[in-house]
């Protein structure tokens, strides 16, 4: 009995001289499951941050289309009405005058337009 009791207080006094530093298996532990916990919630917001900013390009791609064709129109040239891919956004431009052009664009790697019927348009004429 004895010498356990001075095991213990031999244990103890390395513990508050700084001998014996570092942390315990259950606090890695805890620490491993916390940031594990933290991966899992913001693994899916990133995925959702990045399809977000797919559609906000869609939108800024098909509302450069627009004004480029409008500005073609105006100037007396012809627009190319088949559809064409620009930075993964998929653009299809209608009309042939200045007030009838409307560019429908869509990105299928985006969140919101994933189909021509849902696809983001741009332009007078839509």
């Amino acid at each position: 009995m004895l010498t356990i009791r001075r095991a213990l207080e031999a244990k103890k006094a390395a513990r508050e001289n700084g001998e014996e530093a570092g942390f315990s298996l259950i606090e890695l532990i805890i620490v491993v499951v916390i940031i594990g916990i933290l991966v899992a919630i913001a693994l899916p917001l990133f995925g959702f941050i990045q399809k977000t900013s797919v559609d906000g390009a869609t939108q800024s791609n098909t509302k450069n289309a627009s004004t480029t064709a409008v500005a073609q129109v105006a100037s007396g040239a012809t627009v190319d009405v088949s559809a064409q891919a620009v930075n993964g956004t998929v653009l299809a431009v209608s009309g042939t005058t200045a007030s009838t052009i409307c560019v429908s664009g869509y990105n299928p790697d985006g969140q919101n337009y994933i189909s021509v019927a849902t696809a983001f348009k741009s332009g007078p004429g839509c």
